[in-house]
């Protein structure tokens, strides 16, 4: 089967930053299990009995995790990893199993889970490894949303103040980014101070950081 990247529904802004914790496992009284365990700390799911299922739904777009069953009908839960990862998805994955082994555990965690699981498992373990997967999805939005900004920030340099940033974020000195672009210190001591400001930047270390934080074509 093609699979399709998770397909993000509109969220409103109240509801933008509560957790959602989507459980895949064709076992129905599992998922009603853990829609019990996770509601009972104020934490919402969506269960899905299949894959193609989850595929096949926009979903909001929340901070929260993959709860995953290993055997599933169709792309299994290890596959569906493997097919997520090359497609760039990062939400953090838990899986579970009732036929867990060694080599299985190892596949999963090299390729980023966040926890396997054997059934049955404690409440408690559960909801351990949910808390770590919604914080580590939690930091890599704000992550995400941070380099956003700077990106945004950046756009709004012309040519020669990205040059001069560039120069700048290498440790070189205002007479030395003369010499190299063909200016007078003066204008270079222009540019640099335009950048600062319109990069919010509040130190030449504060600077830097931003400028390690962009992709190459959003400084050159």
């Amino acid at each position: 089967m093609t699979t399709r990247p998770l397909k993000s529904a509109a969220v409103s802004p109240a509801d933008s930053s509560a957790a959602l914790v989507i459980v895949v496992d064709d076992d129905d009284g599992m998922r009603e299990g853990l829609r019990e365990i996770l509601q009972s700390v104020g934490i919402e799911t969506l269960g899905f009995g299949s894959t193609a299922e989850l595929l096949g739904e926009a979903l909001p777009d929340r901070p929260g995790c993959l709860v995953l069953d290993v055997r599933l009908p169709g792309l299994s839960g290890l596959d569906l990893q493997t097919k997520l990862n090359a497609l760039g998805n990062q939400l953090p994955i838990i899986f579970m199993t009732g036929y867990g082994d060694v080599p299985m555990s190892v596949r999963a965690m090299k390729a980023g889970a966040v926890d396997f699981l054997t059934k049955p498992f404690r409440d408690q373990e559960m909801l351990d490894a949910v808390a770590i997967a919604i914080e580590k999805d939690r930091a890599r939005r704000s992550e995400v949303s941070a380099n956003s900004e700077v990106t945004a920030l950046a756009a709004t340099l012309t040519p020669r103040e990205k040059q001069v940033m560039a120069a700048v974020a290498t440790g070189l000195l205002n007479k030395q980014i003369a010499h190299e672009l063909g200016l007078s210190e003066i204008t270079v001591k222009i540019h640099r101070g335009n950048v600062m400001r319109k990069m919010k930047a509040t130190s030449i270390a504060d600077l830097i950081r931003k400028v390690d934080s962009l992709l190459p074509a959003s400084v050159g």
